[in-house]
């Protein structure tokens, strides 16, 4: 039975993260949007599969899971045969360490910052408020500085665990392609970190997303 992910179709959300290692991991993927402007993640239905009604969740023959991370997680481990290997071999302790460090970077160091910043302007105006311009600089200048740690680690390798892409590679990419739908150039200002995010953008997996999440099956 086809996997199915139930989410928003714009590229640079949740689901577009999930489909982004989808396609990394060649698994055909059946998309079913959900309109959340409209309330479809409230429903009964919708609140059986997610009790916190976000976007996305996968069903993958009954399996149900939700929260993007651990689902990207998920499809990097079962599939770990297919595509890139973007995960650290389990028996590796050392490996995985350093994995679960840098995931937890991007999780709390990167993600704040950026949510932050994007609930100032995108939400904001979403609901009809007024964004803080003071707060939304706060949030770009502490998310500036952690990048400049980024950009020295970036200045010695390819990827943030090496020279080879891995997962927390690419969980960058919808925090920081959602800067730059509210207007910030930060994932530009830094070298190395510039270098790095293209390289991630370029990925086709990514690419195809661009004007909107389609199925593979």
């Amino acid at each position: 039975m086809v996997l199915k992910l139930h989410g928003v179709t714009t590229q640079g959300s949740p689901s577009g993260l999930v489909a982004t290692i989808l396609n990394e991991k060649q698994v055909p993927f059946e998309f079913i949007p959900v309109n959340t402007g409209c309330g479809e993640h409230k429903t009964p239905e919708y609140r059986a599969c997610n009790p916190f009604c976000q976007a996305p969740y996968i069903d993958d023959d009954g399996f149900i899971l939700y929260e993007s991370r651990a689902i990207c997680r998920y499809i990097s481990m079962k599939y770990g045969n297919q595509g890139p290997p973007l995960l650290p071999p389990v028996d590796d302790v050392r490996a995985t360490a350093l994995f679960e460090q840098a995931a937890a970077v991007e999780a709390v160091t990167f993600t704040q910052p950026v949510a932050g910043a994007i609930n100032e302007i995108f939400y904001k105006r979403l609901r009809g408020l007024t964004p803080d311009m003071a707060k939304y600089d706060e949030y770009i200048a502490t998310l500036s500085a952690k990048l400049d740690v980024y950009d020295e680690i970036l200045g010695k390798q390819k990827y943030l665990l090496g020279d080879e892409i891995s997962l927390v590679d690419l969980l960058h990419l919808s925090g920081g392609a959602a800067l730059g739908l509210i207007g910030s150039d930060i994932m530009s200002q830094k070298p190395n970190v510039a270098r790095w995010f293209n390289d991630l953008s370029s990925r086709e997996s990514w690419r195809v997303l661009k004007d909107g999440i389609v199925g593979s099956a």
